[in-house]
């Protein structure tokens, strides 16, 4: 497989490593300092002027640039390359008073004010028209410069403005309607708006799903949602157009948040539209925060297409957002981004470099802490830089395919979270990162996916809760069966069309056939009902069908609850030997690891020693006819694996690497 570095300015192949860096907060004498110790810590990349429109454009005819030139010369001259923001994250007040109308608006017709961030709505034009004549001011003055190896097109696009419900979303949201259908009554149909008195006769009568006095049409919110993800999608184009037009060789990335609660972008849509993939992700404390970093990793690494992509925020301690601010602990500053870079990331970097000392993210932890250089976080992140530098030949390597892929579909996570559903205790994320951290119970990889990837070459596709399954994804998951493959779906998968209207002939729907198997009614469980099946050891929570089997075998039973006796667990198998599984209920740890591992096919396995299943976490890279092992500690405790390879980081004593707690080890290897 060939090496494919990361598509920056004048840069060969490394793993890139630095921070966002923010000046602007910092007297002049600090600068320098700042530059000398991030050589120290091995920083080669500095992301700049995030949030510094204010100071770039003081007055609405009044430009001050040169300070930001001088950072550039400085970084520069201290080795440091620069990933330049295009700044237009955060208006300034001097906009948003002059033109209040760029203020975003919610659901019950409040004003966003200024006071935070990302007060601006995706399709003011007057937002946009000011927003680009910044781009092209930074564009025009900085292309040239030494320092410049990429655009940074705004930050994290719809964090706190991913939904704005103003006139001017009004006004957009009918273009977008009228290009998705043709005429309104074409989107009667498609919103079924006979139900409720909704028929719409102009097309000035439709709204975004304002305040009503119920859940607004569920098929105007899954398109609401479709149109929000398109309209943060288009400004970044405009920004992206306007700097390539005038640089056109420096490349353009923005920052996703795949994972992100806050947005819920449609990524599988954006990743065409840059030039680098970059991702942020920040831990979530709980039972299986290790294997929702994992997961965010690898599904970057699919939108990616496999290629390296670059990890452009994390933190290095704790965040400062969540109700309890946990700082890390000893081996998870490096056990983090180290798993991105399994993962494909070949640029790793914070956020930030140095700790604020004021406003919202001044408890937020930094490469540089409160306490200074002389402190645990920072030598941790200098002796991360180390590691990153001898992994250098990592650099390139593409992701090496596993035998599973799991599924990820914007669309099915959107309409799952609506109201009015038989239950609103559905999790789309929780679900998925819990069939991947199953899978890592086995110490069998996989690869995560957009759900309309290409599946050749899978021996297994696991698809939790694909809710929302059109005839073409149905045809594509049948063809991936018949052609031999193995498929997994899970309850209330297959239900809806595109529209979100329900499939005719009983659940689920557009997989029923494929599937050998039939429910007329869903059985969803109370908060605190379980039932028990009779194999797989565990019990089943959250959901429960009725299931009539068609064509299909049964794995497990229900052993309790309304459906004693009945089919909880089915596989059909297809002509042309591929199979067709459901599961009908929510199953975790042991008992969901056991369940992956009864429906793995023949030859199907783990890479690793049967004593560290389970306990590692392997992710491999390959490129130029060598592959990349890394060896991840899921747990707290030291774990020796018997491999052999050279170690391109961590200790080998004897056959054995061992890793410490919460320990990488990164291993060369022939391909198998």
């Amino acid at each position: 497989m060939p090496v494919t570095p990361l598509p920056l300015r004048g840069r060969g192949t490394r793993i890139e490593y630095g921070a966002d860096y923010n000046p602007e907060q910092w007297p002049r004498e600090v600068w320098a300092r700042d530059v000398a110790l991030m050589r120290e810590a091995g920083v080669t990349i500095a992301t700049v002027g995030v949030f510094s429109w204010a100071l770039l454009q003081p007055a609405a005819d009044a430009w001050d640039l040169d300070w930001l030139g001088d950072v550039l010369d400085l970084l520069h001259d201290g080795g440091i390359a620069v990933d330049l923001a295009t700044a237009t994250a955060s208006p300034p007040p001097w906009l948003t008073t002059a033109h209040p109308e760029v203020l975003p608006v919610d659901a019950d017709g409040r004003t966003l004010w200024p006071g935070g961030r990302q007060h601006w709505r995706p399709t003011s034009p007057v937002f946009r028209r000011h927003a680009l004549a910044l781009v092209e001011r930074l564009a025009r003055r900085f292309g040239d410069h030494p320092a410049l190896v990429a655009w940074h097109v705004n930050n994290e696009l719809g964090c706190h403005n991913a939904h704005d419900y103003s006139d001017d979303a009004a006004a957009a949201f009918r273009v977008w309607l009228r290009e998705r259908y043709g005429s309104v009554g074409a989107l009667n149909a498609a919103w079924g708006t006979a139900f409720w008195s909704q028929s719409y006769g102009r097309w000035d009568e439709v709204l975004p799903p304002r305040l009503a006095p119920t859940p607004a049409n569920p098929t105007q919110q899954l398109d609401f949602a479709r149109f929000s993800s398109d309209a943060l999608r288009e400004h970044l184009r405009a920004e992206r157009d306007l700097l390539r037009a005038i640089t056109p060789d420096v490349p353009v990335t923005t920052n996703f948040m795949v994972m992100g609660e806050a947005s819920r972008m449609d990524y599988a849509s954006w990743a065409g539209e840059v030039d680098v993939v970059s991702n942020d992700h920040y831990v979530r404390p709980g039972r299986h925060e290790h294997d929702e970093l994992s997961f965010s990793a690898n599904l970057t690494g699919g939108l990616a297409g496999g290629r390296p992509w670059w990890l452009m925020e994390h933190s290095t301690s704790a965040v400062n957002w969540q109700k309890v601010n946990r700082a890390k602990r000893p081996g998870e500053l490096a056990r983090d981004a180290l798993t991105h870079v399994a993962h494909g990331a070949d640029a790793i970097c914070f956020f930030q470099w140095r700790q604020s000392t004021a406003g919202a993210e001044r408890f937020h932890s930094a490469m540089v802490p409160h306490a200074g250089p002389d402190s645990a976080v920072f030598r941790d992140a200098a002796a991360l830089g180390s590691v990153l530098d001898a992994l250098a030949p990592v650099a390139g390597s593409h992701r090496g395919r596993a035998p599973v892929a799991l599924l990820f579909d914007w669309d099915s996570w959107w309409a799952t979270a609506q109201e009015f559903l038989p239950s609103t205790r559905l999790d789309y994320r929780r679900d998925a990162v819990e069939w991947y951290a199953a899978f890592a119970d086995l110490g069998v990889r996989v690869d995560v996916l957009p759900a309309d990837a290409d599946l050749t070459g899978y021996a297994l596709v696991v698809a939790p809760m694909l809710h929302v399954v059109d005839g073409a994804r149905a045809l594509r998951l049948t063809g991936y069966v018949e052609g031999g493959g193995h498929l997994v779906a899970t309850y209330f998968s297959g239900i809806v069309d595109e529209r979100a209207h329900v499939h005719l002939g009983g659940y689920p729907g557009a997989l029923r056939d494929l599937l050998g198997i039939r429910i007329e009614e869903f059985t969803p469980l109370l908060d605190g009902e379980s039932v028990g099946l009779d194999a797989f050891g565990g019990t089943g929570t959250v959901w429960t069908d009725r299931i009539d089997v068609v064509d299909a075998e049964v794995l497990a039973r229900y052993t309790g609850g309304e459906n004693a006796g009945r089919a909880a667990v089915t596989r059909r198998t297809a002509a042309g030997g591929g199979s067709a599984a459901w599961v009908s209920t929510r199953l975790q740890g042991p008992a969901l690891a056991g369940l992956a591992e009864r429906l793995l096919p023949p030859g199907v396995g783990s890479d690793l020693p049967p004593q560290v299943r389970g306990h590692v976490e392997l992710a491999v890279r390959a490129g130029d006819g060598v592959e990349f092992w890394f060896l991840v500690n899921r747990t707290t405790d030291p774990v020796e694996v018997e491999l052999d390879g050279e170690v391109l980081h961590g200790t080998r004593e004897g056959p054995a690497v061992r890793l410490g707690p919460r320990g990488v080890a990164v291993l060369r290897r022939d391909p198998a």
